[in-house]
């Protein structure tokens, strides 16, 4: 009999922080047997996030490799799923933590018929804004799906539906989770996936819910890739970028209350 076996597909760029922390996590909350390989799929990182998974694999038994793509999680996710060799792919992004025996709870569904789904999310902060966005992905509700969440989809169905539209360089879990939820075929796993709030934490919860919300609007209303990419290049990523520059430079500001 055909037993499936899971291949778990994270883009990493500049994740030397977290990494470590997600191998060890991944490593020691599932079953080697189940595991094809995890593929990290590098879009070209400078801060020893490629040293750091190469040393790991080396002295783990876990069938981890690195591989290289070009920068764009589409693009990388892509990539991932083209080198991997097993029948369900789970994609993760680098700061969330899957929960215990994430490998069965997947294997399971997918061995009950269901080929595409997440778990619900919780983040690592105690604002209850976030605490009460958390509760509400327990829901299988379109609107409550993101790509913090995870996404475990059959190699059959991804390539079916033609993998991550690499046209999208944000928005593109959304892209896929909306064809997924068009052919009904969905499920959200009742066990809870940990996620970091940092980018909450560094724009502020508000600002940032905004300018998500004003996206998910935004592609609603028929907005293409492109403007979606400029909104968020104005309103998310320059203005993090520009912030976390200034801190740097000048640290004796962060202190002055």
């Amino acid at each position: 009999m055909f037993t499936p076996m899971v291949s778990i597909i994270i883009p990493v760029l500049n994740e030397a922080e977290t990494l470590p922390t997600l191998l060890e996590h991944l490593t020691t909350n599932a079953s080697k047997a189940n595991i094809a390989e995890i593929v990290l799929v590098d879009g070209g990182s400078t801060d020893g996030t490629k040293q750091l998974a190469n040393d790991f694999a080396a002295s783990s038994l876990w069938p981890i490799v690195l591989i290289s793509s070009k920068k764009g999680r589409a693009k990388q996710m892509n990539a991932g799923a083209a080198f991997a060799s097993g029948s369900v792919f789970y994609f993760l992004h680098a700061d969330s933590l899957p929960p215990k025996n994430f490998d069965n709870l997947i294997l399971s569904e997918v061995k009950k018929g269901n080929p595409a789904g997440c778990f619900k999310m919780k983040f690592d902060s105690n604002h209850w804004w976030l605490r009460l966005a958390s509760w509400l992905t327990k829901f299988n509700w379109r609107a409550c799906r993101g790509g913090d969440q995870s996404q475990f989809i059959t190699k059959k169905l991804f390539n079916e539906i033609g993998g991550y539209d690499e046209s999208y360089i944000i928005y593109e879990d959304n892209i896929l989770i909306n064809e997924l939820y068009a052919r009904k075929k969905f499920v959200v796993i009742q066990e809870w996936l940990g996620t970091s709030a940092r980018l909450y934490r560094e724009r502020g919860i508000w600002t940032l819910q905004y300018h998500f919300c004003a996206i998910y609007v935004k592609k609603w209303f028929g907005a293409d890739a492109d403007t979606l990419h400029q909104y968020y290049l104005r309103h998310i990523k320059l203005k993090r970028t520009h912030e976390l520059t200034t801190v740097a430079k000048a640290p004796e500001i962060v202190g002055d209350k």
